[in-house]
Parts: structure tokens; C-alpha cells; sequence
């Protein structure tokens, strides 16, 4: 595959990295958000820190990319500290971490999100996950939430099958003050391979505000199950650049275990 194709991950991946800001603190997901801080790492934000929900607090990890190494000792490699859980969430809860990045099965209109079971009840799912693990104290503790996810009208739904970390909840003002959380916290983009999403500032609905290169607003609605809002002006994202794709083929995931996932799109 040349610079002029590119895997849907690699769009997502590259989009992703692209909203990182340098000398911010952000718990890291496992799998493409970690891959996507790596990239970050080397191109935009050198001094980004990250922490994993089990402790780790600011790893060096090593290239390329292995996959399902948490806790391992390339997981930790060079890290500031290795403290754990109840340690990184209460720096979480003291405003310490700036950011987090997830994934997640399904998310509604105001961002709260599903990682636990689809169909049927708690009690007799239709097919069960592995769940929210640090995911709630994330979406609940973070100054911002970004949430990386494919575009699926599954995925994009009015309503989950089960809650399994807050967003705006209601999106009524106030909500997540209401149970607790935060204030001025809570989700902030939402990353695809066709788009990007923001939350407008009074509804708290989710907001389309760009999209993938030769990919439409309609493209975009046609997978989602609901209708978000639609900025006056949607911008399109540029292409992974070649140099973007260098690092993530050549040193980051040279077996493309992850971002060699998805549809293979084209530049305009």
C-alpha cells in the first residue's frame, strides 16, 4: 500500500493524534489510542505524558507496537512511577489528568457510552464484553473525554443498551453536577474514520464538525442511528501525510496488527 491509500485506522489513528496537546497529562486506552499517543509523541506533542488505569504513570514505551501488554514490563518501560489504581484516580480527581482517550461499543447523543453488553438485560445479555474496567473513573474524572470509535450505525445509537461510563447524561445543564461529578468536565470529541464529532456547548449534543477526505455529511449520517447536529461549516481532515504513515508502517506497528484494520481509503 502506498501514501495515497490508507486504512480506515490509519485515518482514525492520524486524527486522533492530531488533537493531542503537548505538556498535557491523558489516561491512555490500550490498543489505538495507545498507538495514536505514540505518534503524537513523535511528531506533535514530545511532552505529553500518559497513564494507564492500572498505575503507570508516564512509560517510554518501546517500538514497535505489541499488542496486549498491559502490565507487562514493556508496558512500564522507563515510566516516572508505578504506583496504582486508586493512586492515578485520585490524581484524576484532584484535576492531574487533563485527558482521556476510549473506545467503546456504542455511544448515544451526549456521549455516555457502552463497553459492557449489547442485547437483551444485565442478567441475560446477548453477548457480553469485557466491560468498562477504568473507563467510568475516565469519562467521570478527565477534564475531557475523546472517544476513538468506528463508524457503525450500531455503534451510534439513541440509546444505550447499558451505561457503562457517563457522559452529559440528559445533556440537560448541570446533569453530571447533579450525581456528583466534576464541574466543566466531560466528553469532548469523538474521533472515526469519516469524522470528527465535538459536543455543542449549550445542548451538549453531539456535533459534526469535519469529515475524512471524499467522505460526505450524508456518508457520514447514514451510519448513525441518530441524528447529531451539523456544524454551519464542516471542514474536511486532511489525509494521513506521508510522513505520518512512515511512522506508523516503518516503526509503530510494522506488522499493521492494528492500523491495518478497516476499508482502504484514498486521498482525494
Amino acid at each position: 500500500m502506498d501514501h495515497r491509500e490508507f486504512t480506515e485506522v490509519e485515518m482514525m489513528t492520524c486524527a486522533a493524534a492530531r488533537l493531542f496537546e503537548d505538556q498535557k497529562a491523558y489516561f491512555i486506552g490500550i490498543g489505538m489510542p495507545q498507538i495514536a499517543a505514540m505518534l503524537a509523541q513523535k511528531l506533535y506533542a514530545p511532552q505529553i505524558i500518559w497513564i494507564y488505569e492500572y498505575g503507570t504513570v508516564a512509560p517510554q514505551l518501546p517500538l514497535p507496537f505489541e499488542p496486549l501488554f498491559l502490565g507487562d514490563s514493556k508496558s512500564n518501560y522507563r515510566a516516572v512511577a508505578w504506583k496504582n489504581m486508586n493512586h492515578v484516580f485520585a490524581q484524576a480527581a484532584q484535576g492531574f489528568i487533563d485527558y482521556g482517550m476510549l473506545g467503546a461499543l456504542q455511544i448515544d447523543p451526549y456521549g455516555n457510552i457502552n463497553s459492557s453488553y449489547v442485547g437483551g438485560t444485565y442478567e441475560r445479555p446477548g453477548r457480553r464484553f469485557a466491560g468498562a474496567g477504568g473507563a467510568n473513573g475516565i469519562a467521570s474524572l478527565c477534564w475531557r473525554t475523546i472517544f476513538v470509535m468506528l463508524q457503525e450505525k450500531r455503534r451510534f445509537v439513541p440509546q444505550l443498551d447499558f451505561v457503562s461510563s457517563p457522559g452529559y447524561l440528559d445533556g440537560s445543564p448541570g446533569a453530571r453536577e447533579r450525581v456528583g461529578l466534576p464541574a466543566n468536565t466531560g466528553p469532548y470529541r469523538v474521533v472515526t474514520p469519516m469524522a470528527l464529532f465535538d459536543f455543542e456547548a449549550q445542548s451538549h449534543r453531539m456535533r459534526l464538525i469535519a469529515t475524512a477526505p471524499t467522505v460526505k455529511v450524508e456518508h457520514v449520517l447514514a451510519e448513525m442511528s441518530f441524528e447529531p447536529l451539523v456544524s454551519p461549516t464542516v471542514e474536511e481532515m486532511a489525509p494521513p501525510s506521508a510522513e505520518e504513515l512512515t511512522w506508523l508502517r516503518e516503526h509503530i506497528d510494522p506488522r499493521r496488527l492494528v492500523t491495518g484494520k478497516g476499508k482502504v481509503m484514498r486521498r482525494a
